[in-house]
């Protein structure tokens, strides 16, 4: 099939290329021409394990392609996915611009074949009419418009164009660092429309991922397909997210108890876990959560309650019970370190996750801020980023150092920020002989207690 992805950052990049590499026939657009010009030469612009080996094996056979050339996409795709950014507002609801600007865009770029337009981009309940309606607004400005004439004279009989096309919701469902296997092995794919062309030419799409042929899981059932009403599938992604988030600051809370008390977090998380109505995924206490997707879709969906007379305190629970999470790393650096003025923290990996280059809403820059008020000297060590390759302000005051030897070397304490595997392997006897005073504060619980007490470290995990 043909198909075109109009924004390339995550959702739309690693859709794109996940498409042509199971054989589709792929556009994708963005307008940013140093970006378009960078794929093209079969680089990726964001670090996502895998994807630039399958967008240069997509491109080798001419089943991948980038432009800035939204027309060129438009008339090429029967089926156009809508793949920007939709970040926050200060007041917690989404910005719709992009999504916006290119809804009006496709319509006036419609040609007379029927089109399946996909909302792939995480927005506000509603949105499958509104956009429908830009497209129709974006059609309405490319209709001729009459001259004014004089009195008895008649206006010629204009064409008017009338287009074909529907609106389906289908949300993603991406783990930044996984977002490939993801792609082509999704536990679930939600289709919303209301229209039985749309939802079959969808199927006829992901027919080898359903039918589990794309992925490495032959063996398994058929992907579950949902279909739904527009408005459902667009709440579904902001309920996943939404429990998700919750269930994260759940496990932190009962951390935070357990230290008063006495019990060991990662045993409860255990206990819990085999109780099949709670399961095991999402209960490893730690720093909390970041990222792109957790922050702005509580954010969304908190403001849709409160746009409807609804006070989402549970939600709104699970931002604050986070962003509290962030200071205990302070707290249990000053109840060891005592005053932190003039003192030496080593972050140990900046990202909010392994495996991605993603520092938005990381804890680790929450973290910095704090430290460089308190007068620390904060150093920092992750394997992707660099001053050099990812500028960020909060990174002004911080020396990045090239190693975790460096990172070490007169430190007065570490601090693992983010549980890169390659973490797991670090010779932390040797470590410890170049610190200051051997401290590691474990955020993510990721090391064990007692290899690194075996390699003299004073060890504090959270809620063990």
């Amino acid at each position: 099939m043909r198909v075109c992805t109009i924004g390339t950052g995550y959702v739309g990049l690693v859709t794109g290329a996940c498409l042509a590499h199971i054989g589709h026939d792929v556009i994708c657009v963005d307008n940013n021409p140093d970006k378009v010009a960078l794929m093209k030469s079969g680089q990726s612009p964001i670090y996502e394990p895998g994807l630039a080996d399958i967008m240069r094996s997509a491109m080798a056979t001419n089943r991948l392609q980038f432009t800035t050339d939204l027309a060129a996409g438009v008339a090429h795709g029967e089926v156009l996915f809508i793949a920007v950014g939709t970040p926050p507002l200060p007041n917690g609801s989404s910005d719709t611009q992009y999504v916006e600007a290119v809804a009006k865009g496709i319509g006036k770029h419609l040609n007379g074949d029927y089109k399946v337009i996909v909302n792939k981009s995480t927005v506000p309940i509603g949105s499958g009419d509104w956009v429908k309606m830009l497209v129709l607004d974006g059609v309405a400005e490319r209709q001729p418009q009459p001259s004014l004439v004089g009195a008895g004279e008649r206006l010629p009989t204009a064409d008017v164009f009338v287009p074909k096309f529907d609106v389906v919701s289908n949300p993603e469902f991406l783990r930044e660092g996984s977002a490939i296997y993801d792609t082509l092995n999704p536990d679930r794919i939600v289709l919303g429309s209301n229209n039985q062309q749309a939802i079959d030419l969808m199927l006829e799409l992901y027919k080898p991922i359903i039918d589990r042929h794309a992925g490495d899981h032959a063996d398994l059932p058929p992907v579950s397909v949902l279909t739904t009403d527009l408005g459902s599938a667009e709440m579904i992604k902001y309920a996943a997210n939404a429990f998700l988030a919750t269930k994260i600051s759940f496990i932190n809370e009962i951390a935070n108890i357990c230290e008063r008390v006495g019990a060991d977090v990662t045993q409860v998380s255990k206990g819990i876990g085999l109780d099949s109505r709670i399961g095991n995924k999402f209960l490893n206490a730690g720093i909390g959560w970041g990222g792109s997707c957790f922050p702005k879709d509580l954010a969304a969906l908190i403001h849709t309650g409160a746009d409807y007379g609804y006070d989402a305190r549970l939600l709104k629970a699970a931002v604050s019970v986070n962003q509290q999470q962030r200071t205990l790393v302070i707290q249990k650096l000053q109840s060891s370190l005592k005053i932190l003025k003039g003192k030496t923290i080593g972050l140990l990996g900046l990202t909010f996750k392994p495996d991605t280059d993603d520092l938005r809403d990381a804890p680790a820059l929450d973290i910095i801020q704090i430290l460089i008020e308190l007068g620390a000297k904060v150093k920092a060590y992750d394997p992707i980023v660099s001053s050099e390759s990812l500028p960020h302000p909060y990174l002004a005051n911080v020396n990045l150092v090239d190693s975790p030897q460096t990172l070490a070397t007169d430190s007065d304490a570490i601090v693992l920020m983010t549980e890169w595997s390659e973490f797991k392997d670090l010779n932390y006897q040797h470590l410890a002989t170049l610190m200051r005073s051997p401290l590691l504060v474990d955020c993510r619980n990721f090391l064990s207690p007692a290899m690194l007490t075996a390699a003299g470290f004073q060890h504090i995990g959270i809620g063990c």
